[in-house]
């Protein structure tokens, strides 16, 4: 495994360096033609848990990039709880994602663009574990780009 560090002459701050490595798996999903949502896990700067979205390729309406990112890190954690960890992922995580976030007891959440429809932000209640910060809006405009246009795409494909 790669260990990652930064410097005071790094031009990205860590938040957007891994959000990077979110839209990377991002843009695996639309490759496959999925929606291009993409999450990594990181502890002590390395991930440790990468996944896209898989809901169409597995038939599995569960198989979003944050559970394959979090089960992916809490294997290779070889434990199921995951307090000092923080889970990137490209938008804010749906309920069942929060919830699975939860259980997981996830250190910290950061996402890219807001979901107003789907996101857990919207009912206005607490989801995640009482200990889990949540920062929003990381390279918000990149995230949301790929959503749209995919969906763009797809609609301009059924006409």
């Amino acid at each position: 495994m790669r260990y990652i560090t930064f410097d005071d002459e790094a031009t990205l701050s860590p938040d957007e360096f891994f959000m990077d490595q979110a839209l990377y798996e991002a843009r695996q999903a639309l490759a496959e033609d999925e929606i291009p949502i993409g999450a990594v896990v990181v502890c002590k700067g390395q991930i440790i848990g990468r996944g896209h979205n898989l809901t169409e390729r597995l038939n599995d309406v569960s198989a979003h990039a944050e559970m394959q990112a979090l089960t992916a890190a809490a294997n290779y954690m070889g434990g199921k709880y995951l307090p000092d960890c923080t889970l990137y992922v490209t938008m804010e995580p749906c309920v069942m994602c929060a919830g699975a976030s939860y259980w997981f007891q996830i250190g910290k959440i950061v996402f890219g663009a807001y979901d107003t429809k789907l996101g857990f932000g919207r009912l206005n209640q607490k989801i995640t574990h009482p200990k889990t910060m949540v920062t929003g809006g990381i390279r918000e405009n990149e995230c949301s780009q790929l959503v749209r246009d995919f969906f763009k795409n797809k609609r301009a494909k059924k006409r």
